[in-house]
């Protein structure tokens, strides 16, 4: 492909500022590429890309898939591009090909594995073919941002390009369906001993059929629409699956995996089903590359979830768990909820979750607060729930239209000084659920805590 005088001038200017940057100890994960598609539009289709293109979208669980497939690759000695420490958009993924690309624009590496945002598509597939693309889930998130399923869906179908080939969960009637056309590899774990008839979550955001608007069967619910359900007047169904965890052994953290006629076993880092999902969608991802199930595990073993998004520790025999539990996005905090209230023993549960905060864009709808299972929250075995921030007041309505006690509840509107009232009384676990955008809040609250156990042994 020609690239012409202003590819050169967008490819030399971008790398001249990512030295710029570097030298200045400035972010350089986003400028150079912002730069390069304003001087040359076509930027991304003119550069040389790596021969292997792995690209992760999805509403949840994106960024933790793409660790796990990087780490993995890192520990077999593979080398690759990856906009790990940058943005999922069209300026991001532009950065990340610019850095692995020679002064002429030709591709350093054979390999990339890009989070792409799914809002992203229209910019970025038009100019960039992965050879896989994984969706890890469509759920509703944020309406400002991304409206409904069937949007979200309707701009994956299409803009995905037709000689991708899709690795989809087969248990999102959602996702599973996007791009009909194309090669697709599906994955998904078979019915659990948890799973029930009903679904207990407030939102489900596919009950009729796509293709005959009739309301669809559910054989068995998982959370939300995650499950297994077909229409009872047409063909349309969940998928038959290409990989499929038919043995889940939480107890041992082990889980069996079958692909035609082949079982292995594989080691859990977690036992929160989101996270299994994303084991299972990382595993699936790297055969595709082309590692062998030994190589697979033994790397896996060695991880665990980024203590951004999870993290554990013990002191004076009270544990101390922190949480991503994403704002605006109902699905991701009803997980964390369900979570919580199924962990063992009694717990005091914090919450931060301020969708107020400027890297968020501030919002001023609540409406996904209603989304949002915080009835799970109206549990027995959690004896206090502190909420504190920007959105306190919504959060403590929402908890009393939960059926939450008052009397469980702290509201508060600075979050440090709302743990003064933690109660550890009978208490085996202390949560604290935090937003993205709220890490040094995150770690000055769990050392806050840290220094109320502390303080009581003493």
């Amino acid at each position: 492909m020609k690239k012409g005088i202003r590819f050169y001038i967008a490819l030399w200017g971008a790398k001249a500022g990512s030295v710029l940057l570097k030298i200045l100890r400035r972010n350089a994960t986003f400028f150079p590429g912002k730069f390069a598609l304003k001087v040359c539009p076509d930027f991304i289709k003119k550069i040389d890309k790596p021969k292997t293109i792995v690209a992760v979208t999805g509403t949840n669980g994106k960024t933790t898939v793409c660790n796990m497939i990087e780490d993995v690759l890192k520990d077999n000695n593979y080398v690759f591009i990856d906009n790990k420490y940058g943005s999922n958009i069209d300026a991001g993924v532009a950065t990340t090909l610019i850095g692995g690309a020679t002064i002429m624009g030709k591709a350093k590496k054979d390999l990339a594995v890009l989070e792409v945002d799914e809002r992203s598509s229209p910019k970025i597939y038009p100019y960039l073919t992965p050879t896989y693309l994984v969706c890890t889930n469509l759920f509703r998130d944020s309406m400002m941002r991304n409206a409904h399923t069937e949007f979200i869906s309707g701009l994956l179908t299409k803009y995905i390009p037709k000689d991708t080939t899709l690795i989809l969960n087969g248990d999102d009637l959602i996702a599973s369906n996007i791009a009909p056309s194309n090669k697709r590899i599906y994955f998904g774990i078979d019915k659990l001993d948890t799973d029930g008839e009903t679904c207990e979550n407030i939102s489900r955001d596919i009950v009729v059929c796509p293709k005959c608007n009739t309301k669809l069967v559910y054989d068995y619910v998982r959370y939300n629409h995650i499950g297994k359900a077909h229409c009872p007047k047409c063909d349309f169904s969940s998928p038959e699956k290409d990989y499929l965890v038919t043995n889940l052994d939480l107890e041992n953290k082990k889980m069996t995996l079958k692909s035609g006629n082949r079982e292995e076993v594989y080691d859990l880092i977690s036992d929160n089903i989101i996270n299994i999902y994303n084991i299972l969608t990382t595993i699936v991802v790297l055969k595709q590359i082309g590692l062998n199930s030994n190589q697979i595990n033994e790397s896996l073993k060695k991880q665990k979830i980024v203590d951004t998004r999870y993290s554990e520790e013990n002191v004076n025999n009270i544990k101390i768990i922190t949480h991503l539990s994403k704002g605006m996005n109902p699905i991701a905090c009803s997980r964390v909820f369900d979570y919580v209230r199924k962990y063992k023993g009694n717990k005091a549960v914090i919450l931060f979750l301020d969708d107020l905060h400027e890297a968020a864009n501030g919002s001023e709808n609540t409406a996904w607060q209603y989304d949002t299972d915080y009835e799970f929250l109206n549990n027995e075995s959690i004896k206090q729930v502190i909420i504190a921030g920007a959105r306190y007041l919504d959060g403590y309505v929402r908890l009393l239209i939960a059926g939450v006690d008052k009397e469980k509840i702290v509201h508060k509107r600075d979050e440090l000084t709302a743990i003064d009232s933690l109660k550890l009384d009978g208490i085996d676990t202390v949560f604290i659920l935090h937003d993205l955008y709220a890490m040094e809040l995150k770690e000055a609250a769990k050392h806050k805590v840290e220094n109320i156990i502390k303080s009581r042994g003493e």
